[in-house]
């Protein structure tokens, strides 16, 4: 998933925001960066776990079964 995908999963957060939230170190790391080393991907089922303990209060569009 991408960041604009973790952004809607914390309740529509900016880009600006969830790139904060991201560059973390508590967060899962990204998986691959793709598109010249510009664009991070991060494993959904890693980021969703990640939200359910650190910001329960914002999960939004999570999908326990995605994948």
């Amino acid at each position: 998933m991408a960041l604009s995908d973790i952004a809607d999963m914390l309740g529509g957060v900016s880009r600006t925001r969830a790139t904060e939230i991201t560059n973390r170190a508590t967060i899962p790391a990204p998986i691959d960066t793709v598109a010249s080393g510009k664009v991070r991907v991060w494993d959904r089922a890693a980021v969703e776990a990640w939200i359910k303990v650190h910001r329960p209060h914002q999960a939004h569009g999570a999908e326990p079964d995605a994948q």
